[in-house]
């Protein structure tokens, strides 16, 4: 499980890329480069990094379902998750 910190700014970057997507869009298709290059850095869309909603896990992340492999297989297992069944033949 990651650090409160790391989720934390991971939160952060996710409210700034929202709150700056409209006028980074504006300014990219002005090709303003200049005032492009003085906004936060952290309204970038590229800083952001797939985490787990649940664990903020980094790494074996399913987008489809916003939620790492571990805990995945957790909530499947237990029946949470709609229409998944455990394959057997």
């Amino acid at each position: 499980m990651a650090r409160e910190a790391v989720k934390a700014r991971q939160r952060k970057r996710e409210r700034m890329v929202a709150r700056y997507a409209k006028k980074r869009q504006e300014l990219k298709e002005a090709g303003e480069w200049e005032l492009l290059d003085k906004m936060p850095k952290n309204s970038s869309a590229v800083r952001l990094k797939n985490r787990c909603r649940i664990t903020g896990r980094p790494k074996g992340y399913i987008r489809f379902f916003g939620i790492s492999r571990v805990h995945f297989r957790k909530l499947a297992l237990a029946g949470k998750i709609p229409g998944l069944t455990k394959a057997s033949w």
